[in-house]
C-alpha cells in the first residue's frame, strides 16, 4: 500500500513481486503530480522488484521534469541495490554486503 502524508509517500508492507505492479500503478501518479519523497520506513519483505519500482518512480519522476528521493530505506532494499550496483543511481547510501550473505532475489 502507497500512502500520501505530507508529501511524502509512505509505502507499508512488502514490496515483492506480489505487490509490484500494484504499487506501480498507484505510486506513479502520485510520483509525476509532485516533487516527492519516498520513505521505505513502513516496508517489511523486499525483492529485486522492489528496486525495479523504485527506479521506475525514478524515471516517471524525472520525465515529468519532478524531483524524486527515497529515505529510510531498510537495511535489505540497500544490500539489495548494493548487490545490483545501483545505489548511486538512485542515490542511497553505500551498503556493505558481506561475502557469503544471501539476500532475497
Amino acid at each position: 500500500m502507497i500512502l500520501e502524508r505530507d508529501g511524502v509517500l509512505v509505502i507499508e508492507g512488502a514490496m515483492t513481486t506480489d505487490t509490484a505492479n500494484l504499487l506501480l500503478q498507484h505510486g506513479e501518479p502520485l510520483v509525476t503530480a509532485a516533487d516527492r519523497t519516498l520513505d521505505l520506513s513502513a516496508v517489511g519483505e523486499v525483492d529485486s522488484s522492489a528496486l525495479a519500482l523504485v527506479l521506475a518512480y525514478m524515471r516517471a519522476a524525472r520525465k515529468a521534469g519532478r524531483r524524486f528521493s527515497v529515505i529510510n530505506a531498510p537495511q535489505t532494499f540497500l544490500s539489495l541495490a548494493a548487490l545490483y550496483d545501483v545505489s548511486e543511481v538512485l542515490l542511497l547510501p553505500s551498503a556493505t554486503v558481506e561475502a557469503g550473505a544471501s539476500h532475497a532475489v
